[in-house]
């Protein structure tokens, strides 16, 4: 499965941040895999009433053509610097594009837009800039992102990730097994380990703990029958994997008896075994089987320092 090219857009900013996404690169896939990316910088852009050059006076428009001109430079500085930090870890020159472009509705709308266009399989992004408000802006990039991103996984990276080791989180919904699906095809012909896991909700998810005193084999029979209901779906996803390239022995299945926090569950067996990366269904059931809804994913986002998560739509 290696021989498929896989396609990854990475917005750039200049930032020391920004190219810890280059490392995790070269963590999952290391410099030989058939791994491309464009590396994209949103060029700043004016306020319209200042853009349009034709209506002002010489001296005034000839100042902002230099100051635009002064931001494509510093855009072509910054995307030599991120190509070169590819090359130096040996990827393959011919395997990389440097793009800039002017910023037409927002980054996070143009950063989609470009990854749509190309078809990319993932945009990665990392949630921290070069200070405390850049910061705060790359995380409204990345929020912004799985918003307008309907058609190309986002992954977010937070930190530095150390670990190939990938964690990936299963409930019975289809996006679930999109989520599957994806990491599928992009862990193929890699080393990674990959773990499907499931959290079975505990039954004061759904009624108040005095009810259950007075009925407690009722937590009995939720566990007998919500695991029942996961086995084919962790089977399915086992296949899935399978069926896109990783071997068996790089797959494990885990099921485990859940608090009220799936997120919490998910970032507790994360953390506690050595996981770098987390694959999360955007949204998934709804009603008293939710698992993967907005909620989950915005707090595993918001708590997983040290990883990356992929966030599947």
């Amino acid at each position: 499965m290696d021989e498929i090219t896989k396609l990854i857009v990475l917005p750039v900013d200049g930032s020391e941040n920004a190219l810890r996404s280059l490392d995790y690169l070269n963590l999952t896939y290391g410099s030989k895999h058939n791994l491309e990316m464009t590396l994209l910088y949103v060029l700043p852009s004016l306020p319209p009433i200042l853009d349009d050059t034709k209506a002002m006076e010489r001296e005034t428009a000839t100042k902002i053509r230099k100051l635009q001109n002064k931001s494509i430079r510093m855009a072509e500085r910054i995307l030599a610097a991120a190509k070169d930090s590819v090359l130096q870890k040996g990827f393959d020159e011919e395997r990389i594009r440097t793009v800039y472009k002017k910023k037409e509705v927002d980054i996070a709308r143009d950063i989609c837009t470009l990854a749509e266009n190309k078809q990319a399989d993932a945009v990665l992004i990392t949630t921290r800039g070069r200070s405390r408000l850049e910061a705060f802006f790359m995380g409204e990039v990345s929020s912004k992102l799985l918003d307008y991103c309907r058609v190309c996984p986002v992954w977010i990276v937070e930190g530095l990730v150390t670990s190939k080791r990938v964690l990936i989180a299963v409930d019975s919904s289809e996006n679930a097994l999109r989520a599957v699906d994806h990491a599928g095809f992009m862990l193929a012909g890699t080393d990674c380990e990959v773990t499907l896991f499931h959290t079975m909700r505990h039954l004061r998810r759904f009624v108040p703990l005095e009810v259950l005193e007075e009925a407690p084999e009722l937590e009995a029979l939720w566990k007998s029958k919500a695991g029942e209901e996961i086995a084919p779906y962790m089977k399915k996803a086992k296949e899935m994997l399978v069926a896109a390239g990783l071997d068996e022995n790089q797959i494990t299945t885990k099921v485990v008896d859940g608090s009220r926090s799936a997120a919490n569950d998910i970032l507790e067996e994360a953390r506690s075994n050595g996981y770098g990366t987390i694959v999360l269904g955007r949204r998934g059931l709804s009603g008293v089987q939710e698992f993967f809804m907005g909620s989950v994913t915005s707090k595993v986002l918001q708590n997983c320092a040290g990883m990356a998560a992929w966030i599947v739509l």
